[in-house]
Order: C-alpha cells, then structure tokens, then sequence
C-alpha cells in the first residue's frame, strides 16, 4: 500500500511549500486552496492535512468513477466523473478539490512531490506490503 504520511518528530512550519507544489503540479497554479493537502492549525499546532486512502471518496461515488489502483492508491477517472461532489462532501479531511473550470476533482494519488518540497520533512510516501485479505 502507498499513501502520504505524516512524520510525527518533524515540524510544519507552515511554510506551504507542499501546498504550492501540489497546486502547481496539478493545477498549474500557486494556490494553496488548489492543492490535495492543507496547512491547518489546531490547538497551536501546525499540521498537514493530508489523504489518508481510506476509501468514502470511493464508496460514495455512484458511477464508479474512483477506484483503488494495485498500490492501494485511490484514483478519480475523470473520463466517468459526473461533476457531483459528492466525493468531495464524504472526504472527512478534506482534501479533495475541485477548481471550478475542471471536470471532475483533484485528490492525492500519492506522488510525493508536496513531500520532495518539504524542506522540514515532515511528509513522506509510506509504500507497505499490502495485506491480502
């Protein structure tokens, strides 16, 4: 399984570097709201909002249009994405995106490049074996 991790000895600093390259790489564009993973601060603590590939996006869709990929990645196919929302209403981190002008939403596919951009560390992709079941 390969998903975004969160390193706990590492600190934001909430320097939105991984959100500006997620926004860039996906969307061609330097906004933080575009991007698949969120600067939050909570209880004075600064954190990554990130995908955790646990499925409600998928298992809300009603046109099968996200499916899990053999590395345990979920991914919208955005050729059967009827533009609902729905997905983007049962993320319960809030991190799919949708920029208006687009088809169907953004989500994390798990790529690492907000984790190369982090110049503290604190994101990396945690690639495990997956468990049959």
């Amino acid at each position: 399984m390969k998903k975004l991790a969160i390193n706990k000895d590492a600190v934001c600093m909430s320097c939105s570097t991984c959100e500006l390259a997620c926004s860039n790489a996906f969307y061609k564009s330097n906004d933080p709201r575009l991007s698949c993973v969120q600067i939050v601060s909570k209880n004075g603590a600064v954190t990554p909002k990130i995908c955790i590939q646990c499925g409600k996006c998928s298992r809300t869709c009603e046109v099968g249009a996200i499916t899990q990929n053999a590395k345990g990645v979920y991914m919208i196919n955005k050729s059967k994405c009827v533009n609902c929302g729905k997905c983007i209403e049962a993320c319960p981190f809030g991190v799919l995106v949708k920029q208006p002008e687009r088809e169907a939403p953004s989500k994390c596919i798990a790529c690492g490049i907000c984790a190369k951009a982090c110049p503290m560390d604190v994101l990396y992709i945690n690639e495990t074996e997956a468990v049959a079941a």
